[in-house]
């Protein structure tokens, strides 16, 4: 689909409704996340697929009301929710064909926030026929937010209008990049040389949670990243935030990301040369 659009899209969020959503977000936190943190009762969580993916009351709560809410700012958009996909997951499919989708992660980290750990957000992206065009990562604990467009600088944001650019690391050798890789999700032989692989760099942390490692790419903090899954409500909104932030952004077989593609490892690095080095060492899983 990508392959037959216009070279230049209408801008599909203007400034004030990119801060409708913000708001929309952080009311949902406050109303459906804070209140059940730490305070999940037995029958509050769920097992989907098995003891690592989780949904709680506050995944689909928090859901429910964000689309409630995009639905009525934007009638004629396609809103696809992770737990709603779960549910229907010819959802997914019309991504690449919608015009105008936000696709929304209400609690990225679930795992994490389900066993009390503070380390998990609100993903939501904006696509335009799969390709990502606005992008928020909002964290409920702290109450701030970095946010990017394809028009515009990717940005850490706090309320009352505090605002910082930010800026993905510099190139540096392969053992002193520390990065995130979910080898837990690896299977077999790939999982075997993927575990190979990991000492020669300093770190390969990862933290369950999407929203916090794109957002520490996005500030430097981290270095690259290698997605196992490509599931949109992960990786639309930090794939565009990171790659405003100045990193480089491709699928380790080549060519840009886009939400409309469900097979493959999108791989994040500071810059294209490290980029190239790091596809070196993780050609493998194109076998």
């Amino acid at each position: 689909m990508t392959d037959n659009l216009p070279a230049t899209l209408p801008v599909p969020v203007s400034a004030a409704q990119q801060t409708h959503i913000v708001n929309m977000v952080r009311r949902a936190a406050r109303a459906e996340i804070m209140p059940r943190f730490r305070a999940l009762g037995d029958g509050d969580i769920k097992t989907k697929t098995g003891p690592g993916d989780l949904v709680t009351q506050a995944d689909t709560a928090a859901e429910a009301m964000i689309t409630r809410a995009l639905n009525i700012a934007f009638p004629d958009a396609l809103v696809v929710g992770e737990e709603a996909a779960d549910a229907d997951p010819g959802l997914v499919a019309q991504i690449e064909d919608a015009p105008l989708a936000f696709i929304i992660d209400p609690v990225d980290g679930t795992w994490n926030y389900a066993h009390g750990l503070a380390v998990f957000g609100v993903i939501l992206a904006v696509t335009q026929f799969g390709r990502p065009a606005f992008g928020l990562i909002y964290d409920p604990i702290g109450d701030d937010w970095v946010i990017a467009s394809d028009e515009s600088a990717a940005r850490m944001q706090h309320p009352g209008g505090v605002s910082r650019e930010l800026h993905a690391s510099t190139g540096k050798p392969l053992d002193a990049l520390s990065g995130h890789i979910p080898l837990h999700r690896f299977k077999g032989e790939k999982l075997q040389k993927m575990a190979a692989a990991l000492p020669q760099f300093q770190s390969t942390e990862p933290l369950r949670c999407s929203a916090h490692e794109y957002r520490l790419i996005a500030q430097g903090h981290s270095d690259f990243l290698l997605t196992s899954e490509l599931k949109p409500w992960d990786h639309a909104a930090g794939a565009l935030i990171c790659e405003r932030a100045g990193a480089h952004v491709e699928m380790l077989d080549g060519g840009p990301y886009f939400a409309g593609r469900h097979e493959g490892h999108l791989l994040v690095a500071p810059d294209h040369v490290t980029w190239n080095r790091l596809k070196k060492v993780f050609d493998f899983l194109l076998e």
